[in-house]
């Protein structure tokens, strides 16, 4: 219903099976119009088939990439000991699993993506705003995914070709050479989007296990040049574990939290074919928090023996792996390299972005469409500014993604478990005029905690490398804080907006 001109809802269009996942009546017409096309429409009960394992190996496939590697050795190289960066990361996946948890339970009881289920909360046509700055951050992970896989395209052909490759002129402060690996690299993938999501799912079964290995091949290669594992485990903290590392920790906290965030809002997009709560609830549990610790490990301690070989820590694994005269192993390192950003960028960074895209305008553009326009996109954010120093890459940019992403999970957490207790109609969120219409087909009150939640957030943050300054200095104090503090602040204020509007009108 609408609160200026409420419309009769037709009697339920949908079936609740004994295990408590619900779909349409078999039979009855699916929904159709503007707002729905097959991308969107919510997976058949026989099509939910995901099993723990399959969970399990969804996150083992985009934990172990090259920006998980980063996020841990940035550490490192911003002052931390390899125990204080674990330490770090662990907690941060502990505490991003939960919303993860949260979010994902609508996928397998009802087969819906994240635009839909947006829709519950934000409006039919109001569910764009989540849904587009979603697939906005994608588009920036998909640049700084892609140029990683471009620089081991470009390390790996210096090292076969030569110096002419590698000391070819520059242009925007980078050899032509590293465009032209980029360029490659960004073809390759649009290439296998287009072949589909089973393409994709093949993909990942067999890219994980590779990349575990070739970590570990990195590990031994670093302990046997540092004369074993002591030098690995000795680096010292440059930050103790006083007031200096505490000050660091809170915001690195944020940022490591903020690396899941995207997913902890869209992970309906994967969950939607799984088979039961339980295949969800348990895959995730294992699959995230244990493999993201894991690789950490391997990644501070790698980066740990960089600082005691050669002087200076060196989070970068291509860099790193550029050191070694060994073409075999060179090559190794870098297939490993490309594997890894391909496993992450396709499943995280081109999935889920189409479908928010496709979410905007679904008569027109299409799952493939929304893929295009995220590589495009994915170009015009200047992937090379936001990945160029640890710095600017876990505090400027993972900071800003974990609060403004925050804020949405505060939302839809609130309206689909406190306000709804987990009950949706899945017609309503295909048809205007219902009860997800609100008003003209957005949800004002949600937009406002979004708004609301988000300057909180980053208001007070410091954006720099990508414009200079704080945009309101007053917020400063909770820059820090800025995903917890935008959650937090989202979930309270739309719950009390909800709530003035009525119960009745604010639940199914």
């Amino acid at each position: 219903m609408t609160d200026t001109a409420p419309t009769a809802i037709p009697p339920s269009s949908q079936v609740t099976l004994a295990d408590g996942r619900v779909e349409l009546t078999p039979g009855s017409p699916l929904p159709s119009g503007p707002y729905a096309n097959d991308d969107l429409l919510p997976v058949p009960v026989e099509k939910r088939t995901w099993t723990t394992y399959n969970f399990s190996a969804l996150w083992v496939g985009m934990a172990h990439n090259t920006a998980s590697w980063t996020l841990a050795s940035g550490l490192i190289a911003v002052g931390m000991d390899w125990k204080q960066a674990v330490l770090t990361i662990a907690l941060a996946n502990v505490i991003v699993l939960v919303p993860m948890l949260l979010t994902g339970h609508a996928g397998p009881k009802y087969g819906i993506p994240f635009p839909v289920f947006a829709r519950a909360s934000f409006g039919i046509r109001g569910a764009n705003l989540p849904a587009v700055v979603r697939a906005l951050v994608a588009c920036g992970w998909f640049g700084i995914q892609t140029w990683i896989g471009g620089e081991a395209i470009f390390f790996l052909a210096g090292k076969l070709i030569g110096d002419g490759w590698a000391d070819a002129g520059k242009i925007g402060g980078y050899a032509w050479t590293m465009w032209l690996s980029f360029a490659i690299f960004w073809a390759i993938q649009v290439a296998i989007i287009y072949r589909g999501m089973e393409t994709i799912r093949r993909f990942e079964n067999w890219a994980a296990p590779f990349v575990l290995v070739g970590a570990f091949v990195m590990l031994w290669w670093m302990s046997d040049k540092a004369g074993g594992f002591g030098p690995l485990l000795d680096q010292p903290s440059k930050l103790g574990w006083g007031g200096d590392f505490w000050k660091l920790f809170w915001p690195s906290l944020m940022g490591m939290i903020g690396f899941w965030s995207t997913l902890s809002l869209n992970i309906p997009d994967f969950t939607r074919y799984g088979k039961s709560q339980k295949a969800q609830t348990w895959g995730q549990a294992l699959g995230l928090p244990t493999t993201m610790t894991l690789f950490a490990f391997l990644s501070v301690m790698v980066t740990s023996g960089s600082a005691a070989v050669y002087g200076e820590p060196i989070w970068d694994p291509v860099q790193l792996a550029a050191k070694t005269d060994n073409v075999v192993g060179l090559l190794f390192a870098l297939v490993t390299v490309l594997v890894a950003t391909l496993s992450v960028n396709i499943a995280a960074n081109l999935v889920s972005p189409a479908f928010d895209f496709s979410n905007i305008a679904p008569r027109r553009i299409s799952f493939r469409t929304g893929a295009l326009a995220t590589c495009v996109l994915g170009v015009l954010i200047f992937p090379w500014k936001l990945y160029s120093d640890p710095q600017g890459y876990i505090f400027t940019w993972l900071g800003l993604v974990g609060g403004l992403l925050g804020t949405v999970a505060g939302i839809l957490i609130a309206d689909y478990w406190i306000l709804r207790r987990g009950r949706l109609d899945l017609t309503d969120l295909y048809r205007a005029g219902g009860r997800y219409w609100y008003e003209g087909g957005w949800n004002w009150r949600a937009v406002v905690a979004f708004l609301t939640g988000g300057v909180l957030a980053i208001g007070g943050a410091n954006f720099d490398p990508l414009i200079d300054g704080t945009p309101v200095p007053a917020l400063s104090s909770l820059a820090d804080y800025g995903w917890a503090v935008g959650l937090g602040t989202s979930m309270v204020l739309y719950l009390l907006l909800m709530l003035a509007r009525g119960r009745d009108e604010s639940t199914v």
